[in-house]
């Protein structure tokens, strides 16, 4: 852990809502969901029959009137949507712009037989008609499932079976990275056979000539003569809003089905709180819908507020390394929400390019998706944010539903620890335990663990409450088990390591990856490091790291390494020492820019690797392989000597 700490005034200092919150969470929370638009009042805040929660019960209320209708008498001519095309299109879209395709859309569904309850999948790129498409969903009351776009058929194949969606919504193509991807072609191999899937909506985005087919209908030949007025189901709090399925990299995908009143309570509260939302703001997360954080916080969060926000197509990095600090400068955003992975490899390319381009216009910095070490949260300070941006750091899940550990600028002021994500928001009881489920002391890694139930929490996993009690809460009595593995310290402060399952145990000892990550990035030519375990006749486990430098690094390979070691040797000891320590230019990372960590695994152990479809870089396999591999001729060299 980072000894140092900024005291950077976040402009708030608010001492009740933490005290109300420990008082009494059911009625806090109660407090808060009053500031959504309701049809009609709950009758009981919480039904709490563990482990499943109903929020706000016999509340009615509805998603995208929240979104969008209330919004309309004094926000109708604010952009709602600055929309960056990879290929340089741009649009805007203010709130009443969204505001009528969405009404529009809804009649679409609508006269498609879509009814109340019913699901839909939307497999799109990043473009302005997947927020679309879910708010219409959300007005008439069917549920919908979001699938990443990198996904292969058969993953959209397993996902659209699950929901058994009638109505796949999906585009010609998408743009990647300069080249196109043909998302029809993956959805006609998907729905092949599948009766139920009545209809297929195509957006015209890359002009790829398609085959169609019977059930092929074109978005713009629907919206054409569809009708601008729907009124918004009224819709119980309870009412599934979306089903979102977790990756799927080991067994089946799980199902995570969030309701309305309690998720959207959560969202109205924690966008406020972390980003200290202004009417003037500029909201930039990078996060691809298809993700959780993408349907939290760049489509729901930002809408319930009104606030106006970038969404940007492509990757991150095209075409070139400045592109995220371009649409900074161009649309002169005021807040930027963004992975640790992604800065990382912006900062591996040094200080110069940021420095380039005007960035005085941000005024609050995030990261979402995985822990920060200390050593990037530093650079996102001094480089990115000029020394005067706070640092959100922020953990939650798909199951969460929203932020549960966070700094919260527009709610308090408090000291920020480079890699910390400091205390749980408020109405949220957390610990961190031991296997007995008693709570460890202040600096030992430990189980994190949620003590009661919150808003954002997910209703159940779709059509297997089984699974969610056995996945959930089973672990520990009456408490959500997280799967990570994190610590408190003496201040309170908790410090995520990653998962559980993210451990390697080497001669008995439990060493966290993200820990030894972290250790090995903190030196100061390390841009990215990867580290697995693989098989040990004696420790159990050996690890093996493989290291990113930064651009220009000129040293000797065998001098690194020796100074990487003394880093990971005094950063967490002796023990995690590697068996190996491998340089590569790239990590195999998925289009989302996290690192696909059970490739690694799967080469280490000559494991057969699986499905690759969300990955973004083939040739970062390929050069990891061919690491490991010369490795593994330099194990059987010494064994033989």
């Amino acid at each position: 852990m980072d000894s140092e700490s900024y005291d950077i005034n976040l402009g708030n200092k608010d001492t009740e809502t933490r005290k109300k919150a420990s008082e009494d969470f059911i009625s806090f929370w109660d407090e808060q969901a009053k500031k959504l638009s309701w049809f009609t009042p709950w009758e009981k805040t919480l039904d709490w029959n563990p482990p499943f929660a109903k929020w706000f019960v016999g509340g009615v209320l509805n998603a995208s009137y929240n979104a969008l209708d209330r919004h309309q008498s004094t926000k109708a001519e604010k952009p709602a949507i600055l929309w960056e095309g990879e290929n340089g299109d741009s649009k805007t879209l203010t709130y009443k712009d969204l505001f009528f395709q969405v009404k529009k859309f809804s009649n679409v569904l609508k006269s498609l037989g879509i009814q109340k309850g019913d699901r839909i999948t939307i497999y799109l790129p990043m473009v302005p008609e997947l927020p679309i498409s879910m708010l219409a969903c959300a007005r008439i009351g069917a549920t919908h499932t979001v699938v990443f776009s990198g996904f292969s058929s058969s993953s959209l194949k397993d996902r659209i079976i699950d929901s058994k969606s009638k109505i796949v919504i999906t585009a010609d193509g998408g743009f990647r990275r300069g080249s196109v991807v043909k998302l029809k072609e993956v959805v006609d191999d998907a729905i092949q056979g599948l009766d139920f899937v009545k209809n297929v909506i195509l957006l015209e985005r890359t002009k790829t000539p398609v085959n169609l087919n019977s059930k092929d209908k074109w978005w713009h030949d629907l919206m054409k003569d569809s009708s601008p007025d729907c009124e918004p189901e009224k819709l119980s709090s309870t009412h599934p809003l979306y089903i979102l399925y977790t990756s799927g990299t080991t067994g089946k995908p799980k199902g995570v089905l969030h309701g309305t009143g309690g998720y959207l309570t959560h969202l109205q509260s924690t966008y406020k709180w972390a980003f200290d939302i202004k009417d003037s703001d500029v909201f930039f997360c990078t996060a691809d819908i298809g993700w959780v954080t993408g349907h939290s916080y760049v489509v729901y969060g930002p809408l319930l507020h009104g606030a106006t926000e970038v969404m940007y197509e492509g990757s991150p990095d095209f075409p070139d390394i400045s592109r995220m600090w371009d649409i900074i400068q161009k649309y002169k955003v005021t807040i930027f929400y963004t992975t640790p992975t992604a800065l990382r490899m912006f900062m591996k390319f040094g200080d110069e390019i940021p420095n380039s381009f005007d960035l005085s216009t941000l005024r609050l910095l995030g990261t979402v998706g995985e822990p920060i070490n200390p050593e990037v949260w530093k650079w996102y300070y001094k480089i990115i944010g000029k020394e005067k941006c706070p640092i959100i750091d922020t953990w939650w899940q798909t199951e969460t539903g929203g932020m549960i550990l966070s700094p919260l600028p527009g709610l308090e002021s408090i000291l920020l620890k480079p890699g910390s994500a400091t205390y749980p928001i408020p109405g949220v009881d957390m610990a961190i335990v031991n296997e007995d489920g008693k709570e460890v002391p202040p600096n030992n890694k430990g189980y994190l663990i949620i003590r009661n139930p919150w808003p954002g929490m997910l209703l159940t996993l779709w059509g297997d409450d089984e699974k969610y009690k056995s996945v959930y809460w089973s672990k520990y009595e009456n408490a959500y088990y997280t799967g990570d593995y994190a610590i408190k310290d003496q201040d309170g402060y908790f410090w995520l390591l990653g998962r559980a399952d993210d451990v390697l145990k080497v001669a008995g000892h439990r060493i966290g990856t993200a820990e030894l990550e972290s250790s090995i990035v903190s030196h100061s030519d390390v841009a990215e490091a990867a580290v697995c375990g693989i098989p040990h006749d004696v420790k159990g486990e050996a690890i093996i790291a493989f290291v990113v430098l930064k651009e220009g690094i000129k040293k000797n390979e065998e001098t690194l390494r020796t100074e990487i070691v003394k880093e990971i040797r005094s950063g967490v000891g002796p023990i995690a020492t590697p068996e190996q320590l491998y340089f590569v230019s790239r990590l195999p990372k998925t289009r989302s820019g996290k690192i696909m960590r059970r490739l690694l695994k799967a080469i280490a152990k000559n494991e057969k690797i699986g499905d690759v479809s969300t990955l973004e870089d083939g040739a970062a396999v390929s050069e990891v392989q061919s690491a490991f591999d010369e490795l593994q001729k330099s194990f059987a060299k010494n064994k033989k000597n």
